[in-house]
């Protein structure tokens, strides 16, 4: 148990479900009456990890498989790569992780939608599908996107919209322009996120011929990319922020903010890929932080 518990890399969990905590706070201030919202949010959490999970495990083998994952690569060692997992052993994993995380998907819709709202039912469950796909398509298979240089895309998309608006939509039914600027907000700094590692990997990843947007862009490009999406982020945020919050204590949240401006300084000083590498966790949890204390700006307007 202890092995498959490192494979999921618990440290990227949090990331996760910032846009989940988001898009539910959101829903909440709208309609905080909701009879099932602690259940559905409950259900939320749990499909997210399972699908972080499946991701997690679906890299740790795609990578393997592909030989990017060798004695060159920056950071803790995964499953396979160190012997501690069987190449057979993971794919069975995906397998399990990816129907647990489909059941889960089943039980959100239901308690949702109920039977009422066929349509919309059914379209979330095309969602789930593709989040599946997403998660082991990244690393997996010949035309792994990952490989391409289209992961920044897909984490936006599932990280920030899908997560932040999809979540909302759930217990509302209906969408709110607003909740776009969290939503944008999250996906820029996850998306960030995976800038951050792929800066780091970038010479390893250019070796073994996995064409991140930082290798087609280069290092210096790759942190011109990631001013943006930090600063964008941050202006989403206080955005909102400005038109919506009330309360003097409602903005506490831009505490959590201040160590972005030391991951740009960071940044910018770095000149060797690799010593990126602590900075990873640190906006990681950043970025969860941040939705966690702006979630709760927003439950108390």
């Amino acid at each position: 148990m202890k092995k498959w518990i490192k494979a999921a890399r618990l440290r990227t969990l949090p990331l996760s479900v910032s846009g989940i905590i988001l898009g539910s706070a959101c829903a909440y201030q709208a309609v905080p009456s909701h009879s099932k919202f602690w259940l559905i949010f409950g259900l939320c959490l749990l499909t997210t990890l399972f699908f972080q999970v499946l991701s997690n495990y679906a890299n740790d083998y795609g990578d393997a498989v592909k030989g990017t994952d060798n004695e060159n690569r920056v950071g803790p060692q995964r499953a396979i790569q160190s012997g501690e997992i069987k190449k057979e052993a993971m794919k069975r994993a995906i397998i399990i992780t990816a129907v647990l995380g489909m059941i889960s998907s089943v039980a959100v819709v239901y308690f949702s939608f109920g039977k009422e709202n066929f349509v919309e039912a059914i379209i979330y469950l095309v969602l789930a599908v593709a989040c599946i796909g997403a998660a082991i398509k990244y690393t997996v298979g010949s035309s792994a996107y990952g490989y391409r240089g289209l992961g920044d895309v897909f984490v936006f998309v599932f990280f920030g919209l899908v997560s932040t608006l999809g979540s909302y939509y759930l217990y509302t039914h209906w969408l709110d322009l607003k909740v776009l600027f969290p939503a944008f907000a999250v996906g820029f700094l996850s998306t960030a996120v995976l800038n951050m590692n792929n800066m780091r990997d970038i010479e390893n990843d250019a070796a073994m011929n996995k064409n991140t947007l930082v290798v087609k862009m280069g290092y210096n490009k790759a942190k011109t990319y990631h001013f943006f999406l930090i600063i964008a982020s941050i202006i989403l945020f206080n955005t909102y922020a400005i038109g919506s919050f009330t309360k003097w204590y409602q903005f506490a949240y831009v505490l959590a903010l201040i160590p972005l401006f030391k991951n740009i300084g960071v940044v910018a000083k770095t000149k060797n890929p690799r010593d990126l590498d602590p900075e990873l966790k640190r906006i990681a949890l950043t970025t969860f932080f941040i939705s966690l204390l702006f979630s709760i700006a927003i439950i108390l307007n």
